[in-house]
């Protein structure tokens, strides 16, 4: 994912990117490769180890802990990408369209790969029911991030040289125009809309399997505005409504919040809160506008690198700018703006965008100015084949793969020892 989909542009775009160059000397930056291998293999990592290190895991709902760093780095590593690309913006028509069949490609993989046509790692099953395939997922919002980004870059920046005396506010203004703008809706849209009751099917699997499941109604109560609890909040409500609640992730995060994990009570009834049990979409509608404002925060890191050759220019105006929204990110947190990737909040972001661009410096100063590559070919190599790492180790095909050959039974297979000697 980088210079390849889904966190670039594509073949062509990437091809001219490195012939043209990305250093003064026409080198390839190493370290944006670096950067999303590093990211690849972070996310494998936390997926695989978070239900033995809960620590790692993503936060249940406010807070931000290691896993809850991946998506913004992606989105951060294609806003770079994207400025790469498209560098060149002399046929704006063609390369629009070129961008939105790219963006369309990546949502329907990213469909495929999460919409439920594969089974997990301890479900040995196959198909999916349309009416309740999952709509979005990582690839989505990466493929929305890219399309606001990229669209940003053909039709709002231009060819000439920027003028850093005008400083990078004034020479993309319409760029920051739209960056204000969609974080202006997010605001306007989650903190205005009313959240009325609402109510969601749970299904009670029969132990007797002669016998049909029982299917029971539950109501959430909620009649607020501006709630950002994870039962009344609005990103849940336009999800609801636009997607659908059975197109919705069936088993959110937020059930390992501490009121979700109640025991039963003496006569054996559940008594966590009756929203543990709904979806949720953790890359819905809404927070993908501000996902998408990472993307462009990581397009201007991008103008940056091509318009600006000296390594110290490039680190001073980078750092500056982490610094600010990393900064920026903390204090709207301390004033009571939680840090919440499911809603990805503005706090979230700008917090987010901040230690991305750190790591990316430090990745920049390792890799690209003192040339440490052996120390992280690997993570270089993963990154140039990140989208091929996503589908087949990410997306669960090896483990699917693997499955597939046991001993006498099914479940005698090495991924099944596996888990269970790490439950």
């Amino acid at each position: 994912m980088g210079d390849y989909v889904p966190l670039n542009p594509g073949r062509e775009e990437a091809e001219a990117s490195s012939k043209e160059g990305r250093r003064a000397g026409g080198t390839r930056v190493a370290s944006l490769d670096v950067f999303r291998g590093l990211s690849i293999a972070l996310m494998i990592f936390v997926d695989y180890a978070g239900s033995v290190l809960p620590f790692v895991a993503h936060a249940p709902w406010a807070g931000v802990r290691l896993a809850d760093f991946v998506m913004p780095f992606f989105l951060f590593i294609a806003g770079i990408s994207v400025s790469i690309a498209y560098k060149n913006k002399s046929k704006k028509l063609q390369l629009t369209w070129k961008a939105m069949q790219k963006a369309v490609k990546l949502f329907i993989v990213g469909i495929l790969l999460q919409g439920g046509y594969f089974h997990g790692i301890n479900s040995l099953t196959f198909g999916v029911d349309i009416q309740k395939i999952r709509l979005f997922g990582i690839l989505q919002r990466i493929a929305i991030g890219y399309i606001v980004a990229a669209l940003c870059e053909i039709w709002f920046s231009s060819n000439r040289t920027m003028n850093f005396e005008r400083g990078m506010f004034k020479e993309y203004q319409y760029q920051w125009i739209i960056v204000v703008l969609l974080s202006g809706i997010y605001l306007g849209l989650l903190y205005g809309l009313y959240v009325p009751d609402w109510q969601f099917e749970t299904q009670e699997i029969s132990l007797n399997s002669s016998l049909p499941s029982s299917y029971t109604i539950e109501t959430v109560k909620c009649e607020v505005r501006g709630d950002l609890g994870p039962a009344c909040n609005v990103a849940g409500m336009i999800d609801r409504n636009a997607l659908g609640i059975k197109h919705l992730h069936k088993t959110p995060v937020y059930r390992h919040l501490k009121e979700c994990m109640t025991p039963k009570d003496g006569n054996g009834v559940n008594t966590y809160p009756s929203w543990c049990q709904a979806p949720f979409d953790p890359e819905g509608i809404l927070s993908s506008l501000t996902a998408a404002v990472s993307c462009i925060f990581g397009l201007h890191f991008g103008h940056i690198l091509i318009l600006l050759e000296d390594h110290k220019d490039r680190l001073t105006k980078w750092l500056l700018f982490s610094l600010s929204v990393f900064t920026l990110g903390l204090f709207l947190a301390f004033i009571g703006v939680p840090l919440n990737k499911s809603l990805y909040t503005i706090s979230y972001m700008l917090l987010t965008t901040g230690v991305a661009g750190f790591v990316f410096c430090a990745l920049y100063i390792l890799v690209d100015i003192y040339g440490y590559r052996c120390p992280t070919f690997v993570f270089e190599w993963m990154g140039r084949h990140s989208l091929c790492i996503f589908v087949l180790v990410a997306s669960n095909i090896v483990v699917i793969a693997l499955q597939g050959f046991y001993w006498r039974t099914p479940k005698n297979n090495i991924v099944h020892w596996i888990t269970s000697l790490v439950r």
